[in-house]
């Protein structure tokens, strides 16, 4: 099921997500959701209070690079990652990133260019990532938002006063 998407400014996006302690079909239900709603906005990754769920729970799935594949971002590609904790990160790099919850706009983003996260899957069993490319971009993107961060709040000051003059000025107009 596509679900809405909780869009800037709302305060809900500023909620800090609580643990997942089941591992049952109502986390797999959330899951499965979360997945189509990403793809239905053509997203990369999506963490559950995006969708108004305050838990720990975010999935990515980096589009496939090779074209000929009838659907680029396949199912089973998607990284599903429950309680995430980055426990190592390193270098840094700047990349324009975007967001489904302030839709339209794109700004560079300084984050770590190396990451290793630990995190559990949708059946409770602990895993470990690491990533020094896209990915690792995706995964510190969508754990800010489980922290009540969004992107546009590590941008500079003079760009963050810029981003809100004209977000503004795009909802009184919508």
């Amino acid at each position: 099921m596509v679900r809405e998407i909780v869009v800037y400014p709302d305060k809900r996006l500023k909620l800090i997500s609580k643990e997942v302690e089941s591992f049952d079909g109502a986390l797999h239900d959330l899951l499965d959701d979360m997945y189509e709603t990403m793809c239905a906005r053509n997203g990369v990754g999506l963490a559950a209070i995006q969708v108004d769920v305050d838990q720990r729970v975010l999935i990515i799935n980096v589009p496939l690079e090779d074209k000929d594949v009838e659907h680029d971002q396949p199912k089973e590609n998607t990284l599903e990652m429950i309680n995430p904790v980055i426990v190592e990160k390193s270098g840094s790099e700047k990349f324009q990133e975007g967001c489904l919850s302030v839709p339209g706009f794109y700004e560079d983003v300084e984050r770590f260019q190396y990451v290793k996260v630990e995190y559990f899957d949708r059946d409770g069993n602990k895993q470990t990532i690491e990533s020094d490319a896209f990915l690792a971009i995706a995964m510190q993107h969508e754990v800010d938002h489980l922290d009540g961060k969004i992107f546009v709040e590590k941008l500079s000051y003079i760009k963050r006063k810029k981003f809100e003059k004209e977000w503004k000025r795009r909802l009184k107009e919508s």
